[in-house]
């Protein structure tokens, strides 16, 4: 484990300051996935607050409600005033909105993020640094029947024992009941059933120590439970673990599942040695009805995940879930999208669903660590025993938990679609992969420059080095694209050569078909494999064709440029004419002496100009604006073409070369 207190740089923090040291703590805590993930889990210190007149105010800086423990910084704190916790604390009832509210009004920093919800609890242990992580281990041994007994076992008298509550004021007042009661010296944590570990020091550094100690006990302890003999229900047989997943039938199941969930979804495909194993089980559809590690985890996980690809009866039955737990309750409360955001499948293995590619990628790590932590739990602990459904539900509707997603504002604008973008490691192709990724949208780039893996980071980018001359090698990464995001709702045609420059007399058979394989060739290879995806798109497919001013005006020199582009244009018409049946939008966007890209140097303006006797200078600046036109621009004007204005548009050809008198 990286758990260790060296295991990161500190950076910029100075680690003699209590909260700089806090914030070190948190990040070495939450970069270990076993202990913390995405998002899980809280700290705090309790330290002094200068005032504006230099007087000190006793203050818990404790993290805000949002932050990422791995990621976290001093600002993500929120300093409390502690007197005003500690009359919190002695109040009978607190009802969730007096206390976020209060918690809010307690605050030094009005500009600080919204405390957690477990700020009363942090307020009320007597000591200066706390830890709090939902760490694998310690659920595994409290999710069982006999979870109390387990954690006894495993840790003595080391601990406080604290039995499921609701987070907030009921658990800090419940540990107030109970701390006196089991609190001696020998105490080093506090084990919260179906929840998490708390540990506790004069400093951050032992309290991560004691952290990591008590894990690694319980880790230890479920080794020494020897794996029983599982039945075989039914007298079932394992499950065979599909190779991958149809890429057709995974962009089909997505559609389903965004029609469900009323906006486009990610969709990625998961196969790990965790999924593997779990799914050779005879009694995986059983264990993935169980319920998650932990209640947090069922913002992102839903309570259950979909078993088989019925999205429909999982919809049906999610419906029914919200109304009998809200039938004669008073409540006001509005259902979620009732999609799913696990999908286990014999056939597909394990797929998981985020709006975003970073939500399916964390509702991945939490799933995966689920299933093996509940096959654990069963094999070596006797049986794995979640929360109550109504337990549950009361976490997934609690006014606390969806503030948080509220808070997460509107999402991007093309969040949940999915784009392919060939030509993709420069020039307009990088611009508008550049483009869609700042607008939200999931992006895999093509081009057989190396680069191109590595052209963008993020869960959002998939770059492969591809020839798109070879058509397998192109059909290979489409099922790629459907494999990693479910699918595929825009495509950018950008790859591209200017060819050879030369007067036709002097053009090589050659020289002439290697222009028209990249240009043309290549863009029906692409149009073949992209149809189908396309067209089960949840949000109408579309695809914009980088064509050329050349296409409609031509210039000397270069012939197969130009008729490369003619070809391409009319290739893209027939497309628009062909796939108007499915939804699908294609159109053609015509730029010209775009300078900032792979097809153009010093040497080719040059002759460029020659060609039209000009100075180079003149021919950079020779439309009609006198405007510069930028790859930059380029991506703007795709991404109009992808986005509402132009939903009633397909078939057009769109100039951006700044006005040419040839073409006007």
């Amino acid at each position: 484990m990286s758990t260790a207190w060296d295991a990161i740089e500190p950076g910029d923090l100075d680690l003699t300051d209590p909260l700089h040291a806090c914030c070190h703590g948190s990040r070495v805590l939450g970069r270990e996935p076993a202990f913390v993930l995405h998002g899980g889990g809280n700290t705090s210190v309790k330290a002094p607050w200068t005032d504006i007149d230099g007087s000190t105010i006793d203050t818990l800086y404790v993290k805000g409600s949002g932050w990422d423990l791995a990621t976290i910084a001093p600002a993500g704190f929120s300093p409390l005033r502690r007197s005003r916790l500690a009359e919190l604390l002695e109040l009978d009832t607190l009802s969730d909105e007096a206390m976020a509210r209060e918690l809010a009004a307690a605050k030094l920093d009005p500009t600080a993020p919204a405390p957690s919800v477990e700020s009363l609890l942090h307020a009320y242990l007597p000591f200066p640094a706390v830890l709090h992580s939902h760490a694998d281990a310690i659920v595994a041994i409290t999710n069982t029947a006999d979870g109390e007994a387990h954690v006894r076992s495993a840790l003595g008298s080391n601990v406080v024992v604290i039995p499921y509550v609701m987070p907030g004021f009921d658990l800090a007042r419940l540990v107030r009941e109970l701390w006196p009661t089991q609190y001696h010296d020998d105490v080093t944590g506090m084990v919260l059933l179906n929840h998490g570990l708390f540990t506790f020091a004069t400093t951050i550094q032992e309290a991560l120590a004691r952290h990591v100690a008590l894990i690694e006990r319980c880790e230890q302890w479920i080794e020494t439970h020897p794996v029983a003999p599982r039945a075989t229900p039914h007298g079932g047989r394992a499950t065979p673990v599909p190779p991958s997943p149809d890429p057709i039938a995974t962009a089909e199941l997505r559609q389903r599942i965004s029609v469900a969930a009323g906006r486009p979804m990610v969709l990625t495909s998961i196969s790990n040695a965790a999924t593997d194993t779990f799914l050779r089980r005879t009694d995986w559809t059983d264990l993935a009805s169980r319920g998650p590690l932990t209640p947090d985890h069922i913002l992102r996980t839903k309570r259950l995940p979909l078993v088989g690809t019925d999205v429909e009866g999982y919809v049906e039955e999610y419906v029914d879930y919200f109304a009998r737990h809200t039938a004669g309750s008073g409540q006001e409360l509005v259902m979620v999208d009732p999609a799913p955001r696990v999908v286990l499948d014999s056939s597909m293995g394990m797929l998981t669903v985020g709006s975003t590619a970073a939500e399916a990628s964390a509702v991945a790590d939490i799933a995966t660590h689920t299933i093996d932590v509940v096959a654990t739990v069963e094999d070596r602990l006797g049986g794995y025993v979640a929360l109550s459904e109504a337990e549950l539900f009361a976490v997934e509707y609690w006014e606390l938990e969806q503030a948080k997603l509220r808070r997460q504002g509107t999402p991007a604008e093309l969040a949940g679609q999915v784009a392919i973008v060939t030509g993709a490691a420069s020039g307009i192709g990088r611009a508008c992969a550049a483009c869609l990724l700042e607008r939200g949208a999931a992006v895999v780039g093509i081009d057989v420059a190396d680069g191109v893996a590595n052209a963008f980071d993020g869960p959002a980018w998939l770059g492969i080095r591809c020839d798109v001359t070879d058509g397998p090698a192109v059909a290979e990464a489409v099922a790629a694209a459907s494999a990693r995001f479910g699918g595929l709702d825009i495509a950018v045609v950008a790859a591209g050569v200017l060819g050879a420059t030369a007067p036709i007399r002097d053009l090589q058979d050659d020289a002439w078909r290697h222009t028209m394989s990249i240009n043309v060739d290549s863009v029906a290879t692409l149009f073949r494999s992209i149809h189908p995806y396309l067209a089960c798109s949840p949000v109408a497919g579309r695809v914009v064709v980088i064509g050329s001013k050349n296409a409609p005006a031509p210039g000397r020199g270069v012939a197969p440029y130009s008729a490369s582009k003619a070809a391409l244009t009319q290739l893209a018409r027939v497309a628009a004419l062909e796939w108007a049946d499915d939804g699908i939008l294609v159109n053609v966007v015509h730029p010209d002496a775009v300078f900032d890209t792979g097809l153009w140097n010093e040497e080719m303006i040059e002759t460029r100009a020659r060609a039209y006797n000009m100075t180079p200078e003149a021919y950079r600046s020779r439309n009609l604006l006198g405007t510069e036109v930028t790859s930059a621009a380029v991506a703007d004007l795709v991404l109009a073409l992808c986005g509402p204005a132009f939903a009633a548009t397909t078939g057009a050809q769109i100039p951006i070369d700044g006005g040419s008198d040839r073409i006007i």
